[in-house]
């Protein structure tokens, strides 16, 4: 039997995540200011975190809310509010060393306005850049709302996010290291690459990457993650591109994005569900309708779609490219309170090539 065998006692240990979260993801160091943030539902994760984070000689900061709390302030905040940037928020942020974010996937709340949750977005991006600029990462819990949605009994589903995070094998970190290094080959052909040419069904896509930093992603900010990424000239994509795996944005489920670009910029946006959604993430602001990120899954440990960003992206054989804010570590230069990822399952069929040359057919790295 392999080592990535499934705890007897329990699908999923809470503990076994603090630890991995708060020594290998944030290496939370002795004096550092460090904020949990995440619902209610996440309790038994952030009591592990909270002892941990002591252990360490770090002073946690914890920030609990009810699971539709986001929900109910841009469903029922004034506009001033709503358009407000909180400057205790953005102040407390600037004094962290690390911030660690749970999702807690939960029942969408009804009668959003696509268009109210694209303003608090843009309210809210002094806060969200001044998080980026300390080390971070982004993780999720397992609820039973996230099992419904990604059509899994709670039992399969926390099997299915500690297979993912590696909690079920004796030394994670040393499984995240493997995918480092399986990335980093990745990572050594895509750096000579210029032209990056994505086609599938309903899908032609040019990106120009010429010039472009990789990034290996390798837990440290998402968690799981399995993922390389990097920032396409802004002005390069040209052509279109159907998104196949279902998401949700402002709690609108969206699905079969169909987008098309020229010279960098979408010049048509459609969606078989979820449209108005879509199309108010588009004019979130100025560089909402331009590409930020590209990113290729690596991850063989996903290999199901979860209605999850966070891991549906990551699924080995699929592509994802993020419309809005490019990270500035990738040579990225827009700049946007918006960052959706959008994916593509490449497995049945389509193909990812560099410069003409085949890169990964099928889902399968050549």
């Amino acid at each position: 039997m392999s080592d990535h065998t499934k705890n007897d006692q329990t699908n999923y240990d809470p503990k076994a995540h603090a630890r991995l979260l708060t020594d290998y993801c944030i290496a939370a160091q002795l004096g550092e200011r460090v904020l949990v943030q995440t619902t209610t539902l996440a309790l038994p994760l952030v009591e592990e975190l909270h002892r941990l984070l002591l252990e360490r000689g770090a002073t946690p900061l914890i920030r609990l809310e009810y699971p539709t709390q986001l929900e109910d302030f841009q469903r029922l905040a004034s506009d001033a509010l709503l358009d407000a940037t909180e400057p205790l928020l953005l102040a407390e942020v600037e004094s962290l060393a690390a911030s660690i974010r749970i999702l807690t996937p939960s029942t969408p709340a009804e009668g959003l306005d696509p268009q109210r949750v694209a303003r608090h977005r843009t309210a809210l991006n002094p806060v969200a850049r001044a998080r980026a600029q300390r080390r971070w990462n982004l993780s999720l819990y397992p609820t039973a709302y996230g099992a419904e949605a990604a059509q899994m009994s709670l039992s399969e589903y926390e099997a299915f996010v500690s297979s993912a995070m590696f909690l079920d094998t004796p030394d994670p970190v040393a499984k995240w290291g493997e995918i480092r290094e399986l990335q980093a080959t990745l990572i050594e052909r895509l750096a000579r690459a210029s032209e990056v040419r994505i086609v599938g069904e309903d899908t032609d896509l040019t990106l120009n990457i010429g010039g472009r930093t990789w990034v290996n992603s390798d837990g440290k900010r998402n968690m799981p993650s399995g993922e390389v990424f990097t920032g396409p000239i802004e002005t390069s994509a040209n052509g279109q591109i159907l998104f196949d795996l279902p998401t949700v944005y402002g709690g609108a489920a969206v699905r079969n994005v169909r987008l098309t670009f020229k010279d960098g910029l979408v010049v048509d946006a459609r969606a078989e569900q979820g449209e108005a959604a879509l199309l108010a993430a588009l004019e979130t602001d100025d560089g909402a309708k331009w590409l930020g990120e590209l990113g290729i899954g690596s991850n063989a440990g996903i290999q199901r779609p979860s209605q999850n960003i966070l891991f549906d992206e990551k699924i080995g054989g699929t592509v994802h490219l993020a419309l809005g804010n490019g990270y500035p570590e990738t040579g990225g230069t827009n700049i946007s309170a918006l960052h959706w990822d959008l994916i593509k399952d490449l497995r049945q069929g389509g193909q990812i090539l560099l410069d003409g040359e085949v890169f990964q057919d099928g889902g399968k790295f050549m």
